[in-house]
């Protein structure tokens, strides 16, 4: 599926020189690496991204954490752009995953196939090493099949592949079940 990405949306934002740390949610953000899913909701204004942007600064230069980054938007609720982003966004730790997935993905698809979705987590789970996979501003998706999209992966994500989300609001995901088993 041929189409021009915004590279900007890959791009991890970097700390404001005049941050102030915040000592306890960066500990509780490296505590959750142990976990599926970390999810960090608050309104608007509230620095979810600019903590986690932080946080990964911070992890990265201590430990060499590898870092996939998507700001999401509003055209992302086409669930093909949104599985066309999510692949260029774990390129960036893995230059050679997707290519399968990229050209099984038609321009008017209404939902992504399992048979898709299944191919792209083998992909991801063939990538070596742990990394992180930061979907930021989720609330601004809102398209139920990009939802359902997202809960399939959440629900089959490698155990290498750490997902952090930023949102303003909880998304439709089964929260209840993966706190009930230590997921999140």
């Amino acid at each position: 599926m041929p189409t021009t990405l915004l590279a900007t949306k890959l791009y991890i934002p970097p700390p404001a020189p005049t941050l102030v740390q915040r000592a306890r949610l960066l500990a509780r953000l490296d505590a959750g690496t142990q976990r599926k899913l970390t999810l960090v909701s608050a309104p608007a204004g509230f620095g979810k991204t600019t903590l986690v942007s932080s946080w990964i600064a911070g992890a990265q230069a201590s430990a060499g954490r590898r870092v996939a980054w998507l700001s999401l938007d509003a055209g992302d609720n086409d669930p093909a752009r949104f599985i066309t982003y999510l692949v260029a966004a774990l390129r960036t730790v893995a230059p050679d995953v997707g290519a399968e997935v990229l050209s099984l993905l038609q321009p008017a698809m209404q939902t992504v196939p399992s048979s898709v979705l299944t191919a792209l987590l083998n992909e991801v789970a063939a990538i070596p090493g742990d990394f992180v996979l930061v979907l930021d501003d989720l609330h601004a998706v809102d398209a139920q099949a990009v939802e359902d999209t997202l809960a399939f992966l959440v629900d089959y994500l490698p155990p290498q592949t750490h997902l952090v989300i930023t949102s303003r609001e909880d998304p439709a995901l089964p929260l209840a079940r993966l706190r009930a088993r230590g997921e999140l």
